[in-house]
């Protein structure tokens, strides 16, 4: 598991049109890494100016793999798609999600099956499917999903959000990859600015705005940088763990 780093190592990076995603599929990029940029197909218009972007920062190797995580046969798919044109999969990035706010006396049935069915089961499927492809390549590899500061403790109005956040730590503790070499992990991150983090429509949603006026918050690149570090071969020793990055606003 502590082998050296070769060049042609290959990542995907699920939700990465923006935001978090898009700045660590960057970092990866700079790490030497060839990547994969996915979000859902809605945003190739984005995909492929995340993929301009990289290129002309980076010596990488970087494709557009438009898939929607949610449905299985599709990232079959784009895994098959991935592995086809850049060799390999080593690091799989499962980073897409949404935010909802709102009461639960008050949250429809539809949405609770949206973020769920997206933060969730699509965080499943992308471990999945990775983890088939990586066992397959018989070189261990990187799982890496995303959970969040509200993963470890509740949060009024973010019900669907919270349960969501919470069961992609126990499906990342669950995992029997070690004896494959490879490493499942989880970052949960506080307040990132983002466009899934928009403070004026949790204020509006009722939560406390005095409260969130002094949530500490960071940028997209903090989260990058702690991505890059787990995705190393040296992170070797670190699996099932929920790494998080807040600005102190929660303690474990």
């Amino acid at each position: 598991m502590g082998s050296i780093e070769s060049p042609s190592r290959v990542a995907i990076v699920t939700g990465a049109a923006q935001g978090i995603g898009r700045s660590i599929a960057l970092r990866l990029a700079e790490d030497g890494l060839n990547v994969a940029i996915n979000d859902i197909p809605s945003k190739t218009k984005q995909i492929e100016e995340v993929v301009a972007e990289i290129k002309a920062k980076t010596n990488a190797k970087v494709v557009a793999a438009p898939a929607d995580v949610t449905n299985e046969e599709a990232v079959q798919a784009m895994i098959a798609s991935v592995v086809e044109q850049l060799g390999g999969l080593d690091v799989m990035v499962a980073n897409a999600g949404v935010m909802s706010y709102g009461p639960l006396l008050m949250v429809p049935s539809e949405e609770w099956d949206r973020v769920i069915n997206i933060n969730l089961r699509g965080v499943m499927l992308c471990y999945k499917y990775a983890a088939k492809q990586m066992v397959e390549q018989g070189r261990g590899g990187r799982i890496i999903g995303a959970s969040s500061m509200v993963g470890r403790h509740g949060v009024a109005y973010t019900s669907a959000y919270a349960a969501s956040k919470f069961a992609i730590r126990g499906l990342t503790q669950s995992s029997e990859l070690t004896k494959h070499n490879i490493t499942v992990n989880v970052y949960a991150p506080g307040a990132i600015r983002t466009n899934i983090v928009s403070i004026e429509d949790a204020k509006a949603q009722g939560l406390n705005s005095s409260a969130m006026s002094k949530l500490p918050m960071a940028e997209p690149e903090v989260i990058a940088s702690l991505v890059s570090y787990i995705a190393k071969p040296e992170a070797f020793f670190i699996t099932g763990q929920t790494i998080s990055a807040n600005g102190g606003a929660h303690f474990d």
